[in-house]
């Protein structure tokens, strides 16, 4: 604190003391543990501070609910990180759309390649791994990709169904010779793709400070990681953790006027994501880097090379990050809410739906979009 040269009154241990205190500040940023976020979040919105939410919201939808109704009541900004609404990629996309050139959107279809090693890291072993730590895998890891349909599309949503199964890491599918830590597994060095001992090292080797490893070690040598993976949640065996969050899910939406998508989440990728949408009088394709539009007048696909302005997708969200902030200080600055896209009201309406596509997958049936808000209501 005596970096920033911060008076002792204003240093607190505990968010509950800040927040009894007098405002001191335009806005704070919430970025603690999922589970955390509607306690701090109402109680900020409450003491009149503009708010910068980490996503998800929160991991009821009742408390997304009395998250977006402490925001209106106090008549102060939200901005949730659904990161996806600022980066060029997804910008653009959204900009072919609304140029009609490809006409009226008929159906779109998007997927979310989590990544194997990312799967392994962040849902197997990782902080988002079980639901009762953290939340379901739709609402922890793709929030984003139903918020950016619901953008795209632009239309509310009339039902969704959803299936998925945490198929792969799980006990019955692990080896007979694998052990529960991979730092003394026989298969580590080159007869597992899940291996903990031979990522991370090989990670360790290219970007030692650079996330995953500072998730695993404070102290960025060899020594600590050996000693981080020999003890700690992230060197067990895939198949010997506590993880109940599926590795695949589709969604199905029906949007009003006739507009369908459908949405796959999986681990068994590289990683990142693709998307096409179908419209009227053309489509559009894409995967992050690249994006072209075909049009069935022409004949012609139109190229559009996004690479210099979108970086790799794992630095930023694909430039998301920094459009964000970008756009949260902005909001600040010029007292514009409107420079935020993902503000209060398409926020609940996105996490809504995440939400009935859950409850979609848990009963295998349809979930009528306001029969399900309905049943909020009476909650």
């Amino acid at each position: 604190m005596r970096q920033f040269d911060i008076a002792p009154a204003n240093i607190f241990t505990d968010w509950r003391q800040l927040l009894s205190a007098p405002r001191l500040a335009d806005a704070v940023m919430i970025t603690v543990q999922d589970e955390l976020h509607k306690d701090i979040a109402v109680a900020a919105a409450n003491k009149g501070y503009d708010i910068l939410l980490e996503k998800p919201m929160a991991v009821t939808a009742a408390d997304c609910m009395e998250i977006y109704n402490a925001v209106k009541k106090n008549g102060v900004k939200l901005c949730v990180c659904h990161v996806l609404r600022y980066a060029p990629f997804f910008v653009k996309v959204k900009e072919i759309i609304d140029s009609g050139v490809i006409g009226e959107v008929a159906t779109i279809q998007h997927t979310e390649g989590v990544g194997w090693w990312h799967q392994a890291h962040s849902y197997v072993r990782g902080n988002w791994r079980n639901e009762k730590l953290s939340s379901f895998m739709l609402l922890a890891k793709s929030c984003h990709d139903m918020d950016i349909l619901s953008w795209w599309v632009g239309k509310k949503c009339v039902s969704v169904a959803s299936f998925g199964h945490l198929k792969h890491f799980k006990a019955e599918n692990k080896p007979a010779c694998a052990t529960d830590r991979c730092m003394t597994c026989p298969l580590a060095d080159d007869g597992c793709s899940y291996s903990a001992k031979k990522f991370y090292m090989e990670m360790f080797d290219k970007s030692p400070r650079e996330w995953p490893i500072n998730v695993l070690v404070s102290e960025f040598t060899r020594e600590a990681l050996i000693e981080a993976l020999n003890t700690g949640q992230y060197g067990r065996c895939v198949y010997a953790c506590d993880n109940d969050v599926v590795d695949n899910q589709v969604v199905i939406m029906d949007f009003k006027d006739g507009v369908t998508a459908n949405f796959t989440m999986t681990a068994f990728t590289p990683g990142g994501r693709q998307v096409k949408v179908m419209g009227t009088e053309g489509c559009i394709e894409g995967d992050e880097k690249t994006l072209r539009a075909f049009s069935f007048r022409t004949k012609k696909w139109q190229d559009y090379d996004l690479a210099s302005k979108s970086g790799d997708v794992s630095d930023g969200h694909g430039g998301g990050d920094f459009g964000l902030m970008a756009a949260f200080i902005e909001a600040l600055q010029y007292d514009d809410e409107s420079r935020i896209r993902s503000g209060a009201d398409q926020t609940i309406s996105s996490h809504l739906m995440t939400f009935a596509a859950e409850e979609a997958r848990l009963t295998n049936k349809v979930v009528v979009m306001d029969e399900f808000v309905r049943s909020l209501k009476k909650d």
